[in-house]
């Protein structure tokens, strides 16, 4: 067996080793928390991704379940997350000719997407997701969240071709909205709010829902009807068979489970820098990307929607005390158990009882901290937190998405091109150096030694060109030293950089030496053909020993100095 195979088989072993009587208890009663929770938390998320609630419930179940598997995270619960049913709400599969079956299809290739990301060992790509992107775009979901359910909550749907606009006509028509539904909602959200900050914790969801629920029903009895699962779906009491795909579908879902699969790997990155391995292990990224990917895999194979990290699930198996991933798996159990005695009771649930579980999560999930801390750091960072905030919320969540890791790529690049600083150095005895700003132009007769922090690369060749010492006719007779320790790859825009000053510092009589400690740099140079320009002589490859090519580069260029002057070379 390979060393990556044994890596990505590493969470089986880890299970089997979890069934020991001192860690069994634990997992039991945390796995029949997140259990009990996850029914009421799966109907919501479905109903939040307008497909059939129970999608949701068999997503919670089968993807926590094939995620448990796989993860590097041990506590990582692999279920539905608001901004992933928001996702789903957008690509529209009622207008496609099997919606039920393109649902299965999209989670299946979701989870093909995040396998052959984990695969690829791409989990280090996520550090280029900037903070103003998530923000914004998480901030915009919780937002959707709640403008999306209002319509559930109220018991009148508004008209509109968004949530935007279909909340403005609601208050526009406020006076159209039904009592009884609206009451019960808002008592969900009251007993929500009031019961998590008692014992019952996230337990309190499961009794705010049943409360609310009842209140419903008796609504019902007194000629309010007030609409239940039961009434837009058939909720079954028996776990559900696999199904094949929808082939002809894969084409126009690609768009929707690349976007699907960067939400859910993000916020599964989440997860494993807020809930740690028991164990200390730092967790591997892309190990949780492929069992993610197994969760997609499971979700889709047995009915259920596209699934990601949940943090919110994590935190709570967390909180309840898990000691191994086995508590997951216990939760699976858990939830299968309701399923099957239980059925006809779900069918009892409000939906206005759903929708405020629903809007409770989505207000939670804006953080006016975190937008007011982004929004501190610069105008930048807050225009682009702004616009991934506005796209979210205007245009299909699946292009917002894309627009936002575009946005995060855009910005990483202003910061390092921006960032790039030019140095002076100045040579002492005993090998010491001290640092000066550059002059603003090459004096005449003098060696002057150049320090360039920050990424060399094509967007910060601008920058560097700008803080090179102009070459004036006064420039005659001086030696140019441009140190690149560090920098590995030059790239054909810094190279025309260089060949550019070195030209004008030789038509100025003057010379650019580069020293570098890069064999790639030597060879890109010399393939370009910059060499030529620049001169073999120019070019001092560095090694091991910090400063000695340098020092040796300027000796020689004093030398070169006082010959052409006749003089002792002083540094500029």
């Amino acid at each position: 067996m390979t060393a990556r195979t044994r890596r990505v088989l590493a969470p089986l072993s880890e299970l089997r080793r979890s069934f020991r009587r001192a860690t069994l208890g634990a997992d039991a009663r945390a796995g029949v928390v997140l259990g009990v929770e996850s029914v009421p938390d799966g109907l919501a998320s479905g109903l939040l991704a307008g497909v059939n609630p129970v999608a949701g419930l068999y997503s919670y179940l089968f993807g926590m379940v094939g995620g448990a598997l796989f993860t590097g995270t041990a506590f990582m619960a692999v279920q539905s997350t608001g901004a992933m049913a928001i996702v789903v709400a957008d690509v529209d599969l009622a207008s496609r000719s099997d919606p039920e079956r393109s649902l299965y299809t999209l989670a299946l290739l979701t989870g093909v997407v995040m396998i052959v990301a984990g695969a690829a060992r791409l989990g280090r790509l996520l550090r280029f997701v900037s903070t103003p992107v998530m923000t914004g775009f998480i901030t915009a979901v919780g937002v959707n969240i709640v403008l999306g359910q209002l319509g559930n909550f109220t018991g009148y749907e508004a008209p509109g071709d968004g949530r935007v606009s279909r909340t403005v006509q609601l208050l526009l028509t406020i006076d159209r909205i039904d009592f009884a539904s609206t009451l019960v909602g808002a008592v969900t959200v009251a007993l929500i709010l009031a019961l998590q900050r008692t014992r019952l914790r996230s337990l309190g969801l499961v009794v705010a829902v049943a409360a609310g629920s009842g209140l419903g029903v008796l609504f019902g009895g007194l000629g309010l009807p007030v609409q239940r699962l039961a009434d837009i779906v058939d909720v079954p009491r028996s776990l559900p068979l696999p199904v094949l795909p929808a082939f002809a579908e894969i084409p126009g879902l690609l768009v929707p489970a690349l976007s699907l699969a960067f939400v859910g790997l993000v916020q599964g990155a989440g997860v494993s820098a807020g809930v740690p391995n028991p164990d200390g292990r730092r967790p591997d990224a892309s190990q949780d990307f492929l069992g993610q990917g197994a969760g997609n895999l499971a979700s889709g194979l047995f009915q259920g929607m596209p699934v990601g990290g949940s943090m919110s699930a994590s935190s709570l198996i967390a909180a309840a005390g898990a000691r191994t991933r086995l508590a997951l798996l216990v939760a699976g159990v858990v939830m299968a158990v309701v399923i099957l005695l239980l059925g006809g009771v779900i069918g009892y649930v409000a939906m206005p009882a759903l929708a405020g579980l629903l809007i409770v999560v989505g207000a939670g999930s804006v953080r006016p901290r975190q937008v007011i801390s982004v929004a501190r750091t610069g105008a930048v960072q807050a225009t682009v937190m702004g616009t991934t905030f506005v796209l979210t919320l205007i245009v299909p969540l699946q292009y917002a998405v894309l627009v936002g890791v575009g946005l995060s790529v855009v910005l990483h690049v202003v910061r390092q091109s921006s960032g790039l600083r030019m140095r002076q150095l100045h040579l002492a005895d005993g090998n010491r150096m001290r640092e000066t700003p550059p002059p603003a132009v090459v004096p005449g007769g003098q060696v002057v030694v150049l320090q360039p922090y920050g990424s060399i690369f094509f967007a910060s060749a601008p920058a560097l060109e700008d803080q090179l010492p102009d070459v004036t006719e006064a420039s005659v007779g001086s030696a140019v030293i441009l140190r690149m320790r560090g920098a590995d790859d030059a790239g054909a825009t810094f190279i025309d950089v260089l060949t550019r000053y070195s030209a004008a510092l030789r038509h100025a009589g003057s010379r650019l030496i580069l020293v570098t400690d890069s064999p790639r740099i030597r060879r890109q140079l010399r393939v370009t053909g910059a060499l030529r320009v620049l001169g073999e002589e120019n070019l001092y490859q560095g090694g091991e020993w910090v400063g000695r090519t340098l020092q040796r580069a300027h000796r020689d260029a004093l030398a070169w100095v006082q010959e052409r002057h006749g003089t002792d070379a002083p540094d500029a």
